[in-house]
């Protein structure tokens, strides 16, 4: 381990040199690739620099305990454990810096949210999980911004694409992506019979304009009159704007601003992400399975958790997790099972380590 701490310590001293070089400077995407790499591994030079202060603290109290005078002994004997336990702390918290870190972690996050099985219940249920997720965003101080919505009118969504930006907000959020399932009494329902609906859920990292490039050439750019809910110019302007990558066909659209400067782009910005995730799952499909991430593969088709409103019980299939307490967690309060998910995550990378 203390070999391998070495090594980052001295690639993180020459990304410092390399980051203050003029020439890497004036490359956008050089810079950026490299100050990101940098920043992942601030933390664990910081803990390795830690770790020898700590030593050398220890190896210099083991000196004392041999000094002439008593109370110097005794000061040292009382200290040395402390010492030590802090350096066994500390290996354990290094041994978790040095598992594979997933390089999208420090992003910032585009949340797709779209209604699947269950009509108007399920478009009900998206705009719950996207409330949810907002509150989620809001006890982290990450900043939502809607990308594009489309409502059903009755309170619901066929889809709402947002972009979360803060801190950890992709090393958190990334857990999510799958198929989540609802169980209760809908609203229209005179039977009072419980329905089944299901939502699906994608969290892409935020892809930067110097990471992928979108040429003119292969983009087609398509304005029309916006339509359904907005502002007063809203449905009577072309600012409507349908983003086609032609290489790969992927189509975005985004209607919510009564710009269509803004609109497009926020479009490129989804675009972008979507790129960006592809990119990430071909490299993914190359791995074995048993090396894959468990979680943030962007499969859509997996059932990931359920929410039984009936017995006020949420459950998370992957970690066999349960917890009667939906209300709190539809609220905002999803740390706790975000944080079972990432201990599995980790009990199992560190497993995997040689």
């Amino acid at each position: 381990m203390l070999e391998r701490l070495a090594e980052v310590e001295r690639r993180y001293e020459e990304l410092e040199r390399l980051v203050a070089d003029p020439a890497v400077i004036a490359n956008r995407r050089e810079y950026a690739k490299l100050a990101r790499e940098r920043a992942q591994l601030a933390e664990t030079v910081a803990g390795y620099r830690e770790r020898q202060r700590i030593e050398r603290d220890i190896a210099e109290h083991r000196e004392l305990l041999h000094d002439a005078d008593t109370g110097v002994r005794e000061l040292a004997r009382s200290e040395l454990p402390g010492l030590e336990a802090d350096l066994s702390a500390l290996d354990e918290r290094l041994k978790g810096l040095l598992l594979p870190r997933d390089p999208n972690d420090d992003r910032n996050t585009v949340l797709e949210i779209r209604a699947g099985t269950g009509g108007d219940e399920a478009g009900l249920f998206a705009a719950e999980l996207f409330r949810m997720y907002s509150r989620y965003a809001e006890r982290h101080g990450w900043r939502v911004e809607v990308l594009s919505s489309s409502p059903t009118g009755i309170g619901g969504l066929k889809e709402v694409i947002a972009l979360i930006q803060g801190e950890g907000a992709f090393s958190r959020l990334k857990f999510e992506g799958g198929v989540h399932r609802v169980q209760r009494v809908p609203v229209t329902e005179t039977q009072g019979r419980i329905h089944t609906s299901a939502v699906t859920v994608a969290v892409l990292p935020e892809a930067e304009d110097v990471e992928i490039d979108l040429p003119e050439k292969e983009l087609r750019i398509d304005v029309f009159r916006s339509s359904g809910p907005g502002g007063q110019s809203v449905n009577t302007t072309d600012s409507a704007v349908r983003v086609t990558h032609l290489p790969t066909g992927l189509v975005v659209t985004c209607q919510d601003e009564k710009s269509q400067h803004k609109n497009k782009a926020k479009a490129l910005k989804i675009l972008r992400a979507r790129l960006l995730d592809r990119a990430r799952q071909d490299q993914q499909a190359s791995i074995a399975a048993n090396r894959r991430a468990m979680v943030g593969s962007g499969d859509r088709s997996e059932k990931i958790r359920t929410y039984n409103f009936p017995q006020s019980r949420i459950t998370d299939h992957r970690v066999n997790l349960t917890l009667h307490q939906l209300d709190r967690v539809l609220d905002g309060d999803l740390d706790p099972v975000v944080d079972a998910l990432a201990t599995k995550a980790r009990s199992e990378a560190l497993e995997a380590v040689p």
